[in-house]
C-alpha cells in the first residue's frame, strides 16, 4: 500500500523505452514507492494517449513493477479515483499541457489525484506531466510560441518550466514571464533532472546524467530575474 507521506518528482524531460539514458531516474522513481514490485500507472491524456508512447511505458517499467494506464479517450475505467488509490506510483506523459487539464477535470482525475496524493500516493511526470502538480507554468499548449499556463492543480505552489537545456526559447521566455510577474516564481528543470517535493516543500534534485541541473527562478525589483542553479545529485 501507499505510505501516508505526500511526494511528488516533477521531470524535465525524459525518454523511455530501451535505448533511454534516464533508468537510473526512474529506478529512483519507483524506489521512492517503497515497494519491492509497486503497481506503477502511466497516464498519457497530455499525449493523446499515443500508442507508441504507452508502449515505450511498458518496455520502460513492465519487468521491475506492476504496470498498467489509464485512457480517457477510449476509458474502460468506471471508478477512476479508486483505480488511481491502489496504485503506488502515478506516472504523467508530456504533450499538451491544457488539453490535459481540460480532459481531466470533465472526467474527475484532478480530484482523484488530489486524493491519492493526499493518501500517500508518489506522483510524477515530466514536461506536461511535471507542470500540472504546480500553480501553472510555461507552455506550449496554445501555439507554436511558448506562453503562461495558469490553471494547474495547485498541489505544489509556483510554477514550472520543463527543457531548460533542450529547448533554446525556455530559458529566456520563461525569465520574461516571471520578471514580469506573469507567472509567479518557480522551478526549472534541465532534460534527464527531476525535482522531489516532499509534502509541498522541494527537497532534493536528481539527475540521470552528469552536467544536468534544477533552478530556482525568482522575480527581483524592477522586473530582474535570479535564476539560481541547484545541483542535482547524479544518480547511480
Amino acid at each position: 500500500m501507499a505510505s501516508q507521506a505526500q511526494r511528488i518528482l516533477a521531470i524535465g524531460g525524459v525518454q523511455l523505452g530501451p535505448p533511454s539514458t534516464d533508468w537510473p531516474l526512474h529506478q529512483f522513481l519507483l524506489d521512492l514507492a517503497g515497494q519491492a514490485r509497486p503497481r506503477i500507472c502511466f497516464v498519457g491524456t497530455a499525449g493523446g494517449e499515443s500508442a507508441a508512447d504507452r508502449a515505450a511505458f511498458y518496455a520502460t517499467f513492465a519487468r521491475q513493477a506492476e504496470a498498467t494506464h489509464l485512457d480517457l479517450f477510449g476509458r474502460r475505467v468506471d471508478d477512476i479515483e479508486a483505480f488511481l488509490l491502489d496504485q503506488d506510483v502515478i506516472y504523467v506523459g508530456g504533450g499538451n499541457t491544457a488539453n490535459m487539464l481540460a480532459i481531466w477535470r470533465v472526467h474527475g482525475v484532478d480530484k482523484a489525484l488530489r486524493a491519492a496524493w493526499e493518501r500517500g500516493v508518489v506522483l510524477a511526470g515530466w514536461s506536461a506531466g511535471a507542470i500540472c502538480w504546480f500553480e501553472g507554468g510555461l507552455t506550449d499548449s496554445f501555439g507554436p510560441d511558448l506562453g503562461p499556463l495558469k490553471d494547474g492543480l495547485k498541489l505544489l505552489s509556483g510554477t514550472f518550466c520543463p527543457h531548460y537545456d533542450s529547448e533554446s526559447l525556455r530559458r529566456p521566455r520563461y525569465e520574461e514571464l516571471v520578471g514580469s510577474g506573469t507567472l509567479g516564481d518557480g522551478y526549472a528543470a534541465d532534460d534527464g533532472v527531476g525535482l522531489l517535493f516532499e509534502g509541498r516543500n522541494f527537497s532534493e534534485a536528481v539527475a540521470s546524467l552528469p552536467g544536468q541541473h534544477a533552478y530556482r527562478v525568482e522575480r527581483r525589483r524592477g522586473n530582474a530575474v535570479e535564476d539560481t542553479q541547484i545541483r542535482a545529485r547524479l544518480l547511480r
